[in-house]
């Protein structure tokens, strides 16, 4: 057996733990993607108001940032993902690229969920902050990013990241960055939620 075929078994090894803290996430099981997978993210993205990648790119998450990426499933169906990644020169934050929860799956706090799963692997190699880019008209995105901020306790500072300009063609709005943090460890539990 191959060092590749062994990865994706040795990160479901490493996650079942958070897979049992969040089983309450709205029914769905929280695991990290794997390149099997990279299809149903890109037509889950297709169907949303997230910016379109390609399919590689999703690939390349499933296969290379699997550690800091989670997926939600229930009955062999995607529910969500998050895709994030440990900027190399800040390896106290988590960067979170893109959070897409699927129509039926809304409402239920999955959003949260997965990206509390995503931290969850990283807080005992020093993350404590979050950040994201969002675009000021993203109303979802910036509650979900507050909210976050708001039960863990600490500030989410924003700025400007990206000018329109920046973005080839027309019509994209400028990229405010979001700062969460620091947030301490034991707070992360204020992001699950409480069992019925």
């Amino acid at each position: 057996m191959s060092e590749s075929q062994a990865a994706p078994n040795l990160r479901r090894e490493q996650i079942s733990s958070v897979e049992v803290g969040h089983a309450s996430a709205g029914g769905f099981a929280l695991r990290s993607p794997e390149p099997t997978d990279a299809p149903a993210m890109w037509r889950l993205v297709q169907d949303s108001t997230l910016d379109s990648n390609s399919p590689y790119a999703y690939l390349m998450l499933a296969r290379y940032f699997a550690e800091t990426c989670v997926l939600a499933e229930r009955d062999g169906e995607l529910g969500g993902f998050v895709s994030a990644f440990i900027p190399p020169e800040q390896p106290d934050a988590l960067f979170v690229w893109q959070v897409g929860v699927g129509p039926l799956a809304r409402g239920r706090g999955l959003a949260t969920q997965l990206v509390a799963a995503a931290l969850a692997r990283k807080v005992d190699e020093g993350v404590r902050f979050v950040e994201a880019t969002v675009t000021p008209s993203n109303s979802a995105s910036l509650a979900l990013f507050r909210g976050i901020a708001a039960k863990l306790g600490t500030r989410c500072k924003e700025a400007p990241c990206f000018a329109a300009d920046l973005f080839p063609g027309n019509g994209h709005e400028e990229e405010l960055l979001l700062r969460i943090g620091p947030f301490d460890p034991s707070d992360l539990s204020r992001l699950t939620p409480n069992p019925e």
